[in-house]
């Protein structure tokens, strides 16, 4: 219970209920917010494959997730909009004293979302009533205003961790806001970046785990290799690339937050030379049975293998976060991540050898468990940032027990969002599942498709 005290200190049954709703839907959202941005990507570039190369399995496989996308993308405009609800239901203290600040990025936000609910209705409608040209390029738009709806969501956020754009007055009233400003600031692109990349591992290893599920069940025809192979090589090529960008948002974190970043490593004290710490618990203002890197952080944010990093001691108690809570979720991350990189050498491996996926049992269980790992690793992520944060829901500048509602009956609102999120889950993948089944017992075999391939393929599996 000591570890939850700064968290919960002089916290109300509001506060708390209020911070479970938005854990709640937030790490529910985020799962469907990662497809949205992610999943056009790929379902357009299989579509341009399947034209450029005249392929029937690609281009059955570009429609089949082309539904899939839709089906995502409306669970996924559920929770969205119920979050921007409870954004002003649960925290009037925030909207009402910064929405002028920083509720400009969530209106082009809404801009981008409706753009892109456009041109997934004109690409889903238009299958096989455009011509492929224009099919195709009905597919930008929806793609460019995923990103950009990703980017203004984490503008928000980014500000949220590092609050710029604005100045106070005596009395504590926000004067020359600028929402332009606000968006830009040192977090924003770090955030983006990381955030942009995360969703294209999340969406390529769980789209890829799903194939390399059947490939286990022996069905390793080209529709199913290549539901495996252009996921997974995405995802692969996204993974390196997101061990560099963990460097540039340490280094902000470090800069601009660190006490979340003595959080994340359970440093108590300021020093130099400091160690990067593996695992842990963290007990009495000490780190224990943490494995443990020489130099490491001080390498990791200064550069310098004796550079100085700031410990917890810097603030008193109330003003850190539970910091076993951020120390496990940022190693739960970090852990998984590694995991995920090593299975995209091992793709790259194989693929630079033999032009082809491991033939290992092993490669296609591991592939079958990215998909969950890629997730929870995300959640993570995202446990990092927020609880990291606290107990501040604008770092610095405003408490989250001073933004919460003070209206009686939150608990009405937690059950019915708990009720709507089994519900849409519960629908979500049963339509999924319909799909899946449908193309299982109707979707054609390419007739050039010899034994020898096969042959080949199912050896993997053997």
């Amino acid at each position: 219970m000591d570890e939850f005290g700064p968290l919960l200190a002089g916290a109300s049954e509001n506060l708390y209920l209020a911070r479970m709703q938005m854990a709640l839907s937030l790490g529910w959202h985020i799962i469907f917010a990662c497809f949205g941005v992610a999943f056009p990507v790929f379902v357009a570039f299989t579509e341009w494959c399947a034209h450029r190369r005249g392929s029937p399995h690609l281009r059955e496989l570009a429609h089949t997730w082309a539904k899939a996308m839709g089906v995502l993308f409306a669970a996924g405009a559920v929770s969205g909009t119920l979050l921007s609800f409870e954004m002003g239901i649960l925290w009037p203290g925030l909207m009402a004293r910064f929405g002028e600040v920083f509720g400009f990025p969530f209106v082009l936000e809404g801009f981008a979302f409706f753009l892109e609910a456009i041109f997934v209705g004109i690409y889903l409608f238009g299958w096989d009533r455009l011509s492929p040209r224009a099919h195709l390029l009905s597919a930008l738009p929806m793609i460019v205003s995923g990103a950009a709806g990703a980017f203004f969501v984490i503008a928000a956020n980014a500000w949220m961790n590092n609050p710029t754009g604005f100045a106070m007055d005596a009395q504590g009233r926000v004067v020359d806001a600028d929402p332009v400003g606000a968006m830009f600031g040192p977090s924003t692109w770090p955030q983006f970046v990381h955030m942009y990349l995360a969703a294209i591992m999340v969406t390529g290893f769980s789209v890829a785990s799903v194939y390399a599920v059947a490939m286990l069940r022996r069905r390793c025809d080209r529709y199913h290799r290549s539901g495996l192979l252009i996921p997974l090589t995405a995802a692969a090529i996204a993974a390196p690339i997101q061990i560099g960008v963990g460097d540039w948002i340490a280094n902000t974190v470090a800069d601009n937050q660190p006490v979340k970043l003595a959080a994340m490593e359970g440093l108590y004290r300021t020093g130099t030379g400091v160690p990067l710490s593996l695992g842990g618990v963290y007990v009495d203002d000490e780190l224990r049975y943490a494995l443990e890197i020489p130099w490491g952080l001080s390498l990791l944010v200064t550069h310098d293998p004796n550079g100085k990093v700031t410990g917890l001691e810097s603030v008193p108690p109330d003003l850190r976060p539970p910091v076993n809570v951020v120390h496990l979720a940022y190693n739960v991350m970090v852990g998984l991540g590694t995991a995920l990189l090593l299975l995209a050498l091992w793709l790259g491996w194989s693929w630079w050898r033999r032009r082809r996926i491991p033939r290992s049992v092993w490669f296609l269980r591991a592939v079958a468990a990215s998909g969950a790992g890629a997730v929870l690793a995300m959640e993570a992520g995202w446990v990092t940032t927020e609880v990291g944060r606290q107990p501040f829901i604008v770092y610095r500048v405003l408490r989250t027990a001073d933004a919460v509602s003070p209206a009686p009956g939150l608990y009405l609102g937690f059950y019915a969002v708990a009720a709507i999120y089994v519900v849409l889950t519960v629908l979500t993948v049963w339509v999924l599942r319909r799909l899946a089944h449908t193309h299982a017992t109707a979707a054609p075999q390419e007739a050039d498709e010899s034994r020898a391939d096969r042959r080949a393929a199912e050896a993997t599996v053997r």
